[in-house]
């Protein structure tokens, strides 16, 4: 979940929601044939939330990974695959290994290895996704992965060329390597289409049959992964497609603090779908929020309220609902079926909502996993595997210190709760 589609989430989500049809496409899987990732959640922050030390250094205390940050431990993974779970995906941030030096490196790499050897150990497949922090001053996208001249654009394809060599070693056909989370640039960008070209190389000269998973452009929305070209890629075979999904923004963000335009700041109470509630009540529900709000200046609240105003008027006018999704979700049916892919190779690798608990006031709860049921039904119909972001935090399905699982959510995953 990094930066490009929550620069533009308001134009999108906007530009979108005016025309809803219901489309309905079976999927066509081969006989006997089960793909290796159909229910997956993604592990954040297990490699993520950093230590790095400001500007002007650039390296990262040791070790490099925030200590309270919450890690699945083997019960977590094996309660996880009881659910019906089966396949996490991790992000790894790239910068600890990257800034480390040899010694460092190879501690890193080998608790990564731990880490992968836990996940197979407890029967669940995995997806290492290189995620760099879109929040960190030096080790960051733009230096990385902005295009194939990047400054640090050659150590991250080591990287890269490094991960695929270690994951080969493990389990066939239940590993696999994602180089980039959300690639920065625009929707058909050739600067992409480069970066990636360049990526995969590097993978394969270290790992001949892995898997590896391939995105299209502007934050793997929708858009991106249409505009992609498979073509060009056959040559890295074994391949799979990955695409995000958070549509509509205003409904899935509402209230998340990390989001940049002033609206999010006091949106909440946004329902799934709209027809289950009302301006009225919504823009209500904002005042408040705002009331509440002592570090914003009464101009910039007048002004956000306005905007907010504006774009819930189109939110409720144009009323989406499972119709919204399902049209969305189509185009990259279509998109497949159109280069003859099979659907089983196309994962939905991040959807979700943010909740409503102690630490955030956001989508009602109930809203929420009716909105996550109707992704998921959505993308398993026409035939997609799917990675619910996320395991912790404020979008997850387990406390970060009870670890207790969110039944509502297992549920609207159409999942089961594990026994204990």
């Amino acid at each position: 979940m990094t930066g490009w589609s929550r620069r533009r989430v308001l134009r999108t989500a906007l530009s979108t929601a005016a025309a809803f049809g219901c489309l309905s496409i079976a999927p066509s899987r081969a006989a006997g044939v089960e793909p290796p990732f159909r229910r997956g959640v993604n592990a954040w922050p297990w490699f993520s939330l950093t230590r790095e030390f400001p500007a002007p250094r650039t390296d990262y205390d040791w070790p490099p990974f925030q200590s309270q940050r919450p890690v699945p431990t083997a019960h977590d993974l094996r309660r996880l695959r009881q659910t019906g779970l089966d396949f996490i995906r991790l992000p790894v941030d790239p910068g600890p290994f990257l800034a480390a030096d040899a010694t460092s490196r190879g501690l890193l790499l080998d608790m990564l290895d731990a880490a992968v050897t836990a996940t197979l150990d407890a029967d669940l497949g995995i997806i290492v996704n290189v995620q760099a922090n879109g929040a960190t001053h030096y080790w960051n996208p733009d230096r990385m992965v902005a295009s194939v001249d990047a400054p640090a654009f050659d150590l991250y394809r080591g990287l890269v060329g490094e991960l695929a060599g270690r994951l080969e070693r493990f389990q066939p056909a239940k590993v696999a390597l994602e180089a980039v989370n959300e690639p920065p640039q625009a929707c058909a960008s050739n600067v992409w289409s480069d970066v990636q070209l360049a990526l995969l190389t590097a993978a394969r000269a270290s790992a001949a049959t892995l898997p590896l998973v391939v995105t299209g452009g502007c934050g793997s929305m929708v858009s991106g992964l249409t505009a992609l070209d498979p073509a060009p890629l056959s040559p890295f075979e074994p391949i799979l497609f990955t695409f995000h999904f958070y549509e509509p923004y205003l409904f899935s963000h509402q209230g998340a603090p990390w989001m940049r335009e002033p609206v999010y700041r006091s949106l909440n109470n946004v329902p799934w779908p709209a027809s289950a509630g009302s301006l009225e009540l919504t823009l209500a529900s904002v005042r408040a929020r705002m009331a509440q709000d002592s570090e914003t200046s009464e101009a910039a609240k007048q002004a956000a309220y306005a905007e907010t105003e504006r774009v819930l008027k189109i939110y409720f006018d144009a009323q989406p609902d499972r119709r919204f999704v399902d049209k969305y979700l189509a185009q990259v049916r279509a998109w497949g079926d159109g280069h003859g892919l099979a659907p089983e190779r196309i994962i939905m690798g991040e959807f979700g909502a943010l909740r409503t608990d102690a630490r955030y006031v956001a989508a009602p709860n109930p809203d929420r996993a009716r909105y996550i049921a109707d992704v998921r039904q959505g993308a398993e119909d026409l035939g997609f595997g799917w990675a619910f972001w996320n395991l912790f935090d404020g979008m997850g399905v387990m406390d970060d210190t009870t670890r207790a699982l969110d039944a509502a959510i297992i549920d609207a995953l159409g999942l089961t709760m594990p026994g204990d």
